[in-house]
């Protein structure tokens, strides 16, 4: 067996005295282990960094075994990353998610969003966005996508700012006023098509949205935590904008409307 492809490197462990096994997020062939040859050496540990993209060739007996990767790099930002606390945390928080994932299923959105935001980190408001999307993509891969573009009772795209923690579905203003209390807040640029959000208050909101049906479908019933690295991507974004990260808002509970 043998495929050739691209990915981005999630993390490493030693194999023996010389070798590694490397986890990579490939772009065909989903989230992929393989043994590195001489994977610890001088020559290839500055090429072996998470965030970094390779060009990989991946060979077994049989499909079902570990199999050997031949790496060479691509695109090196495993440096550029570790010089900042959102570069740091933003890897790590984008790999916890993508081992969410099933090995070897390809989710070739996910790959090329994670090297786009990879690339994204030096403008922190950009990059908290671009990480919400991410978690909102990865939650609709799993089967818990959310639908923000209209209202859950009336059908309307307009005035929503309010999400229904228990169907995931966007509240207007006027159908979610009775349950403002007990709604998420929905910020405006998760469905008016800006590319970040142009408050603090607002991409706190969009980290405790994705972060309530993240918990609730995913982390829970998984027996799972959630990852320190979020939290760490969050405040330092929130730093970086001269903001402190709002509190979460988990704690609300469930509208009693069927409907929403």
């Amino acid at each position: 067996m043998e495929w050739r492809d691209e990915g981005i490197l999630l993390g490493l462990r030693k194999h023996g005295e010389t070798s590694v096994i490397a986890e990579v997020m490939t772009r065909s062939h989903g989230r992929h282990m393989g043994i590195i040859r001489g994977g610890r050496s001088r020559r290839m540990q500055p090429v072996l960094q998470p965030g970094n993209s390779v060009s990989l060739v991946w060979r077994a007996r049989l499909d079902e075994h570990l199999g050997q990767y031949q790496v060479e790099p691509l695109v090196a930002r495993a440096g550029r990353l570790m010089e900042s606390a959102i570069g740091v945390h933003g890897v790590q928080a984008m790999a916890a998610l993508l081992r969410l994932l099933p090995e070897r299923d390809s989710h070739q959105r996910l790959h090329d969003a994670f090297a786009i935001i990879l690339d994204s980190f030096d403008d922190p408001a950009l990059a908290g966005s671009m990480y919400v999307r991410f978690e909102l993509a990865v939650l609709e891969d799993l089967g818990f996508g959310l639908d923000l573009t209209r209202c859950a009772a009336t059908g309307s795209r307009d005035r929503l700012i309010f999400v229904s923690p228990k169907s995931g579905r966007a509240v207007s203003a006027d159908a979610g006023a009775a349950w403002a209390d007990k709604l998420l807040a929905l910020p405006s640029f998760l469905h008016s098509g800006d590319a970040a959000s142009d408050t603090a208050e607002g991409l706190a909101a969009a980290f405790a949205l994705t972060g309530y049906f993240l918990r609730r479908h995913v982390f829970e019933p998984r027996g799972l935590p959630e990852p320190a690295a979020r939290a760490g991507l969050e405040t330092a974004v929130q730093r970086q904008l001269g903001a402190k990260p709002a509190s979460d808002r988990d704690n609300r509970t469930t509208p009693e409307d069927e409907n929403l």
